[in-house]
């Protein structure tokens, strides 16, 4: 049952013709802006993307993932490229075909993920989608600049939507498939450590996450790839930036170290870990002091976890890049929507510093609109809001049960609600 049964009014209806045509143009105008940026080629596109797809048409598609060091992407999205090499489709149209279809997806779990924390509104879950949707991050993510973010979000949102509806080893699998995606499904891990110090999500689930990992290697093993090579995917890409901030608005657009940064770096990373942990354990601290099991876990802070553990992790991190806060700009939209009120303009501000830094790096679009610390700033506006929201959120203690549902006229006995 959603948290937030016992405060919404009965549910209300909505015209099923009324919002199927607002679907409809919802998604008319969000192909649309896609379509509209679909000839441009960025620099990602024409140096890493494109020059990845020739390789796999050129030696013999799938067979061509016998030997992925071409790429220094898990192999998973190189399959999706490979089905492309045998599909009648321009490089550049397919490519961010991809991610396209994945910001649909990602918008659907945002419609299932609010329309359940907000029952009583049927238009909160479709006002959800479609501005998720619409997020400047995401249309230019897809429609300009063909990335796969929306590839690995999807996954996430979707695992958020498992836990939510007491699914775990489904949860914990669509969180092992986006990490076999993008390393970066890794700033929800504290999310899900916090699940599982709690109750509400078994240890024993964690065994999902690296089974949908390894079994997404498995295709690549069948055609004669290197296991370490795929196992150390990751080590690898962590290596390959120097720089302390790579154009996202993190803490590190404050600071700056010339020289050899490589000590800052890896202290960066200790002090992000210390931090991180020091949050995981004040949340797990604040909902197991009023329940155990994870009963005082509701559905609107589950939430609101995942998009504090989203924006929290990159900020304080060194060596991230703008795209790093994709995440970050869907949940705390997704956040929004379960506590209006409070978080309308958490996103806002979200997007302000993380469309900004994509201008930053995508100059030939539009020109930047602020420097690259007041961008820094105003994601940390955010992120001290929704921690202050979250950690209020926390410490109100268990919310009444809902009130049970009038029986209807055929039954003979009342039923208390579900709880």
């Amino acid at each position: 049952m959603p948290d937030t049964a016992a405060e919404e009014p009965r549910p209300r209806t909505a015209d099923p013709t009324v919002k199927a045509l607002a679907a409809y143009t919802v998604v008319a105008v969000a192909l649309a802006a896609r379509v509209f940026l679909l000839p441009g080629e960025s620099a990602d596109y024409r140096i890493f993307l494109r020059p990845w797809y020739q390789h796999i048409a050129g030696h013999g598609g799938f067979a061509a993932l016998a030997d992925p060091g071409f790429s220094d992407y898990n192999v998973p999205y190189l399959y999706l490229l490979a089905a492309l090499t045998y599909l009648p489709v321009p490089a550049l149209t397919g490519i961010k075909a991809i991610s396209v279809l994945a910001d649909l997806a990602m918008a659907y779990y945002a419609l299932r993920i609010v329309a359940r924390l907000r029952p009583a509104h049927p238009w909160a879950g479709f006002g959800a989608a479609a501005v998720v949707l619409l997020l400047p991050t995401v249309v230019t993510n897809s429609g300009w600049w063909g990335q796969c973010d929306a590839v690995y979000a999807v996954f996430l949102v979707g695992g958020i939507h498992q836990v939510l509806c007491h699914r775990p080893w489904w949860a914990c699998a669509f969180f092992g498939i986006a990490l076999a995606f993008k390393f970066q499904a890794v700033f929800l891990f504290p999310f899900l450590l916090v699940l599982v110090l709690v109750g509400r999500v078994p240890w024993r689930s964690l065994l999902a996450v690296p089974a949908a990992y390894l079994a997404l290697a498995a295709p690549a093993l069948a055609l004669g790839a290197d296991p370490w090579r795929l196992l150390t995917v990751y080590a690898r890409q962590t290596n390959t930036y120097r720089l302390l901030s790579v154009n996202a608005p993190s803490v590190y657009e404050f600071v700056s170290v010339p020289g050899d940064t490589d000590a800052v770096r890896g202290a960066g990373v200790l002090i992000a870990g210390a931090l991180v942990v020091l949050l995981s354990a004040a949340a797990v601290w604040s909902l197991r002091r009023a329940r155990p099991g994870g009963q005082h876990l509701t559905d609107t802070r589950i939430v609101l976890l995942a998009a504090c553990s989203a924006t929290v992790v990159p900020f304080l991190l060194p060596s991230m890049h703008e795209r790093y806060f994709y995440v970050a700009d869907v949940l705390t939209a997704v956040a929004a929507f379960a506590l209006p009120r409070r978080l309308w303009y958490v996103p806002v501000l979200v997007q302000l510093a993380s469309f900004g830094s994509y201008l930053k790096c995508n100059s030939a679009v539009l020109a930047p609109y602020l420097s690259m610390p007041a961008h820094g700033a105003l994601m940390l506006l955010a992120l001290l809001a929704l921690v202050r929201t979250t950690t209020r959120e926390l410490r109100r203690g268990p919310q009444a049960p809902a009130v049970p549902a009038r029986p209807s006229a055929d039954r003979t006995t009342a039923e208390p609600a579900p709880v």
